[in-house]
């Protein structure tokens, strides 16, 4: 597994923000997140905020930076763990277990335009760096992050029908891409 790169959080108040960003998005979504209420959470006036970090993005792009790193870490070491089952089928695994176990912060990553600027240098290209290794090609990598981002879209928005044997569809593609 290749190392992550740092992420530039400073330990203190900042990432005592980012933690209080974090429950508020997970139970309310990004729609929760305001900046009066993240300055509520944590005991301060909210122009104190902006000492830490100068606007809401700025935020968000810190909490990304924290769940790419998580993500990424559960997606390299399920393409890098030992076993019979095939990389590509325990990447899908542990890609939808992530997104299903975290919808809120999983929709912060994935939707709308990714604030690249704003990230890590290198954070985004380490933890899509398992869909490369689970295939070898960087056109079926994006190809597979493509079905798995759609399948996990369309599960979280409860798009398919009714009775819909998602396991089994999760395995066809799991197939495909293992070929």
């Amino acid at each position: 597994m290749t190392q992550p790169p740092g992420l530039a959080v400073r330990p203190g108040r900042p990432s005592e923000i980012v933690a209080a960003a974090r429950r508020i998005v997970e139970a309310d979504g990004v729609e929760g997140l305001t900046m009066r209420r993240l300055a509520s959470t944590v005991g301060i006036q909210a122009p104190s905020l902006y000492k830490h970090f100068p606007t809401k993005r700025a935020v968000e792009a810190a909490l990304i930076d924290q769940v790419l790193l998580e993500v990424g870490t559960a997606l390299h070491a399920a393409v890098t763990a030992p076993g019979r089952v095939h990389p590509v089928r325990r990447l899908l695994a542990a890609y939808r277990t992530a997104a299903l176990g975290r919808p809120s912060l999983y929709r912060l990553v994935t939707a709308g335009p990714l604030p690249r600027r704003d990230l890590t240098p290198g954070l985004e290209d380490w933890a899509g760096e398992p869909f490369f290794l689970a295939t070898g090609d960087p056109w079926r990598a994006q190809a597979l992050f493509s079905f798995a981002h759609g399948m996990v879209s369309l599960e979280l928005d409860d798009r398919f029908p009714p009775g819909s044997d998602l396991e089994r569809t999760w395995r066809s593609g799991a197939a495909a891409f293992s070929r």
